[in-house]
């Protein structure tokens, strides 16, 4: 069994020394969905909710909790990054919203945790803009869908996509 890198040899939690990595393009790739009723969806698309614009707000509120990342999960490195992106594919059919986080970082350790945590914070953000009209909204499907970069190389999910509209 592969030993945990954040525990050292007596079981104390430490951070990964990083120190002798090399610094290369790292780059990672995160999906979400958050599913509403049809008026709640059609609302957002109308640009019809009483606090602004759902997917900007979110676009926004998503960069900026990945450059939070290192305050908000125990033991991540503090990164410099390079970019950070949030698409979004609007189902209409099934009246959801899919996130798509990519970040991008020149550095000694990997970017998963930065583009987890934009789909998480826009995600939310959609959340607390339309919980007036829809308390029963689902945040579901958190997950990495590709990284490169480093020592491990590429890491890539294989999965059909269903995007029919993006914003």
């Amino acid at each position: 069994m592969e030993q945990f890198t954040h525990f050292d040899e007596h079981g104390q939690s430490r951070m990964v020394d990083v120190s002798e990595k090399a610094i290369t393009q790292r780059e990672a790739v995160a999906r979400g969905c958050v599913r509403m009723q049809p008026k709640t969806f059609e609302m957002i698309l109308n640009k019809a909710m009483s606090k602004g614009d759902v997917l900007e707000v979110a676009r926004i509120a998503g960069i900026m909790g990945a450059k939070q990342t290192c305050a908000l999960i125990p033991l991540c490195h503090p990164l410099n990054l390079n970019s950070v992106g949030i698409a979004y594919y609007l189902h209409a059919e099934r009246a959801e919203i899919e996130i798509e986080a990519t970040a991008r970082v020149s550095a000694k350790t990997g970017v998963e945790m930065e583009a987890l945590t934009a789909v998480t914070v826009a995600a939310l953000t959609i959340y607390d803009m339309c919980k007036a009209v829809d308390r029963g909204m689902v945040i579901s499907d958190i997950r990495l869908i590709k990284k490169s970069g480093g020592k491990s190389g590429i890491f890539l999910v294989q999965e059909m996509s269903n995007s029919q509209n993006s914003a």
